[in-house]
């Protein structure tokens, strides 16, 4: 496995990581969680992540317990464990923010406990809270690192100047956006900003909740707690769009030789400073997924992503109205 260093003085982690939002069950019943992640680490992976927003807690609480049986969280192990805080569950309506000093270290005592460690080796704001000044937040994920409790932090959804404010309070080594060969909205501003202060870019969704990897999803067959019944990308409308974009991918990933996930994540990691983090129940995609790393794409299949997936994006926004209100944040 490809390897990578976490903003500009490390840890080294694998090149590709693994999402663990779908080990709280966001696209239907979890399976086998634990199996996954043995999984990703005979395959080589460094990289986990999570939040505690992850299904109430519990996405935190399996892949403690899955980390436990084969790699102990924090110190002395080579696994770097990633969580978020930031958002709250609401009973209706989109969820709140709360980047308050107070929440933070609350908040990660609590990750500590369900996570099995008593170091978390990065933590990261989920969204910028707009009643609390990120020098605020930032002041306290800063103390947490002092204690010992916390490696590296990071950001998630922040605007460039937001960036810039929190990293002059304490170095930030990540920030987490959705980035994708069809959600192209950080190349404007957002990844020239981290490039420049040395912020490693955590690409989230990096094949579209599935479509970029050829995996045709009819919302019918979902289950009940599939958060895609709510995504806009898979709304009527826009789903039919978005499917001819994800099928025009896979005819030039055969005619690259490659599976369309692995060609999609070559394509991101063909940029500097770039680290995507697919999520993945299934083995057989874990595999296809990880075997980008080892892909090197020519001028020419770089080239030829381009100007089929131009940076304009698929039809439907990245969230609803509520969500979508939450993300880069100024």
């Amino acid at each position: 496995m490809r390897t990578t260093t976490l903003g500009r003085t490390g840890p080294t982690v694998s090149a590709i990581g693994l999402g663990g939002l779908p080990m709280a069950g966001a696209y239907g019943p979890a399976g086998d969680p634990a199996g996954i992640v043995a999984h990703a680490l005979d395959l080589g992976v460094t990289l986990f992540d999570t939040a505690d927003y992850y299904g109430r807690g519990a996405g935190e609480e399996v892949l403690g317990r899955a980390l436990a049986r084969r790699a102990r969280p924090g110190h002395g192990s080579d696994v770097v464990v990633a969580t978020k805080t930031g958002i709250l569950h609401r009973d209706g309506g989109p969820p709140g923010l709360d980047g308050s000093p107070e929440h933070l270290r609350r908040a990660c005592e609590a990750s500590l406990r369900r996570l099995g460690t008593d170091r978390i080796g990065l933590y990261q704001l989920a969204r910028i809270d707009p009643r609390v000044p990120v020098e605020e937040s930032m002041g306290a994920m800063a103390e947490l690192v002092a204690a010992g409790k916390v490696g590296l932090v990071g950001l998630c959804e922040a605007a460039p100047a937001t960036l810039r404010r929190a990293h002059a309070v304490h170095p930030v080594s990540v920030l987490q956006t959705e980035y994708s060969l069809w959600e192209r909205h950080v190349e404007a501003a957002i990844l020239p900003a981290c490039r420049e202060l040395g912020v490693t870019l955590v690409a989230y969704r990096p094949l579209g909740s599935g479509l970029l990897a050829g995996r045709r999803t009819d919302p019918a067959t979902l289950p009940p707690g599939d958060f895609r019944h709510r995504d806009p990308r898979f709304a009527p409308g826009n789903l039919g769009p978005n499917l001819a974009l994800a099928d025009a991918l896979a005819v030039l990933a055969r005619e690259a030789g490659a599976e369309p996930a692995r060609l999609a994540l070559a394509w991101l990691l063909a940029h500097d400073g770039v680290l995507p983090i697919p999520g993945t129940l299934d083995r057989a995609h874990l595999a296809a997924d990880l075997g980008a790393a080892e892909l090197r794409l020519d001028e020419g299949v770089l080239k030829a992503l381009e100007e089929l997936l131009p940076p304009h994006g698929p039809a439907g926004e990245r969230y609803p109205p509520g969500l979508l209100a939450t993300v880069d944040r100024g």
